[in-house]
């Protein structure tokens, strides 16, 4: 059997037997991992020391990575690594980090999606090797700005995207979230920028011009970050603060001053925080997502410094990630759900206690509107699943809100079934008992039936939770959030587009970002010109700063045919913003129709060239109809 099918049958066929089985945690290494080449059953990197000078001339990074690790297999021979248009120079080996020699490397086949292995032999008592490599201009890790595509226009910036299989595009690794570990790093930059990693950090460069770090606790390599630019620093608490390009700091420490509050929240309701630090990295607006969340230093798109602090609900999501994610991760991407599932989870628990109920109840009500989305634009059923019976080839293509929304309701109606005070205490005893490890979703069926099933027998039956976990429609006892706030915004818009209420009685001035999301996402597509114009003109939408509310009236206008007159804004937009969430939605409004789609190509050959590699591929897939 190959290991897809491997995979497949563990993640198809176990549910129901770890139901009724004794708990039986799935050890790290009978990880079957489909998007690694890694032969980390045999041989497993412990702690990676990296050394690199960032050439911006060149588009490169140039350096050393040693990879110290463990034989879980004596006679293990060689150690496979990944990595993907890596220039590799040479191979060293040493038994004691002092004493090194050459040794034999081999480059395997290359694959579109999984890069090239590269096979290292291990000579008789070593306990590490050295690679010695460059990057390559087009590595999708990361993404080379110039001094016009920032926020200062002089300087040029660079900033890595390892998640979820790009970390071996700028280091030799196993590339894998079931392989955990530690990390320090030497990084040379160009004179009066700075380097940051997702590590503990040096303030300032030695006589070299080199900055410094270490990371501690064993991570996957997915979560190993730098970036490297004009980038200045503001405290917001004794463990809080924001890096930023000085002319966007100022606006970005007082959007996210509340983050240390949110951090103690985090804390009170899952338990000690475990990575000393939270800061976060403000990164251009190419940035493709909304964040990331490398410990120690979540990178944030700029779209959520609006001055009203309405979108901070995205660093209660990364902030809860140190939980959900970081300290329990995924060992592979078929278990993608235990990181986000979790993730929004907790996000939304989080908003709850910070900003009250009607608050948290909006964001989930939005939320499944997303999922809905993205239900309706699924392939097969099998893109609706929590878990997919055969993995994906490539992680990124199949990437939706499916794993964080039905998580997320999964945990709910789990919730709703042991109660919220029970549930809380299993939460947490997961993160305890699982910290700083990977785990599998069979793994957590049977943590589950150990801590919660059996307690209380008769609640919760294995066909339950198979239907969450393995099959493709939502059950029908899902637990829904319903909120006052948006059935006003129902009741506004609809009477507005029936002539019965004018614009200025439904209140929309005082609406949370939340409420207009709701607002353009139950607009029908037949609206006319004239109602459209009056929605601009009232609320001044188009050019709107908020970038959410941009994308949404973007999109209304391209979907009600209405857009003809706003393709100069449409434009400007795309070609300023690069985050995926809000511009993919533009791109497949415009691809619905040939002439829509033949404007958004237009438009994507003159702005694409300043997305980063992963927005580009997805916006070619959008194009190509894929």
């Amino acid at each position: 059997m190959s290991s897809f099918l491997s995979r497949a049958a563990l993640a198809a066929s176990s549910i129901a037997v770890l139901i009724l089985s004794p708990m039986n945690p799935v050890l790290a290494a009978e990880v079957v991992d489909t998007h690694s080449y890694a032969n980390s059953a045999e041989v497993r990197t412990t702690h990676l020391v990296i050394d690199l000078d960032v050439d911006f001339a060149k588009r490169r990074l140039k350096g050393v990575t040693e990879l110290q690790f463990e034989k879980l297999k004596p006679d293990a021979d060689r150690i496979v690594l990944d990595t993907r248009a890596l220039d590799v120079r040479s191979a060293e080996a040493s038994a004691d980090g002092k004493a090194w020699a050459a040794t034999k490397f081999v480059l395997g086949a290359n694959d579109a999606v999984l890069g090239q292995s590269l096979t290292v032999s291990l000579p008789t008592g070593a306990t590490r090797v050295r690679i010695v490599y460059s990057t390559k201009p087009e590595a999708t890790g990361l993404q080379w700005l110039k001094p016009a595509q920032t926020a200062g226009k002089k300087q040029p910036f660079l900033f890595s995207q390892s998640e979820a299989i790009h970390a071996r595009s700028w280091l030799p690794l196993q590339d894998s979230p079931a392989v955990r570990a530690t990390y320090e790093a030497s990084v040379k930059t160009p004179k009066g920028l700075r380097a940051v990693m997702s590590a503990e950090m040096s303030d300032q460069p030695d006589a070299a011009g080199r900055w410094t770090f270490k990371m501690p606790q064993p991570i996957p390599s997915y979560l190993i970050a730098l970036a490297v630019g004009d980038i200045a620093f503001q405290s917001m608490g004794p463990r809080t603060g924001v890096y930023a390009e000085p002319a966007t700091l100022k606006a970005a420490a007082y959007e996210f001053a509340e983050t240390e509050t949110t951090l103690a929240v985090c804390e009170k309701l899952f338990g000690p925080y475990r990575w000393g630090r939270y800061d976060l990295m403000v990164l251009p607006p190419s940035f493709p997502f909304g964040g990331m969340e490398n410990p120690r230093l979540t990178f944030v798109t700029p779209t959520v410094i609006t001055g009203d602090r309405l979108l901070v609900s995205l660093i209660a999501h990364e902030l809860a990630h140190s939980w959900s994610g970081n300290l329990v991760t995924n060992a592979t991407w078929e278990d993608f759900w235990l990181n986000e599932g979790f993730t929004e989870y907790l996000t939304y628990r989080l908003t709850e206690a910070q900003f009250g109920k009607a608050r948290g109840d909006m964001e989930r009500i939005i939320g499944v509107a997303s999922l809905k989305t993205d239900f309706a634009l699924a392939k097969s059923d099998e893109d609706r699943k929590l878990v997919r019976a055969f993995p994906a080839k490539d992680p990124d293509e199949v990437f939706s809100s499916i794993p964080y929304e039905r998580g997320a309701l999964f945990l709910v109606w789990l919730e709703s079934k042991f109660g919220r005070e029970t549930f809380d205490r299993f939460l947490r005893s997961w993160f305890d008992d699982h910290a700083f490890q990977s785990a599998t979703t069979p793994q957590f069926i049977a943590y589950l039936n150990d801590k919660l099933l059996k307690a209380q027998p008769g609640k919760v039956s294995a066909a339950q939770i198979d239907a969450w976990i393995s099959q493709p429609a939502l059950p029908a006892d899902t637990v829904y959030a319903t909120s006052d706030a948006l059935t006003k915004v129902d009741a506004g818009r609809d009477a507005w587009l029936a002539g019965t209420t004018t614009l200025d009685a439904i209140g929309a001035e005082k609406w949370s970002v939340q409420e207009w999301e709701h607002f353009f996402e139950g607009f029908p597509k037949t609206a006319t010109a004239a109602q459209l114009k009056a929605l601009d003109t009232r609320f001044k939408l188009t050019g709107s700063p908020n970038a959410i509310i941009a994308s949404d009236w973007y999109k209304l206008a391209i979907d009600s045919s209405q857009a003809a007159a706003l393709t100069p804004q449409i434009e400007a937009y795309l070609g300023h913003v690069g985050r995926m969430k809000l511009i993919s939605p533009i791109y497949r409004a415009l691809a619905a129709t040939e002439a829509g789609k033949a404007q958004a190509k237009a438009i994507y050959k003159k702005v694409g060239s300043g997305y980063h590699p992963i927005a580009q591929q997805t916006v070619e897939r959008i194009l190509k109809g894929s």
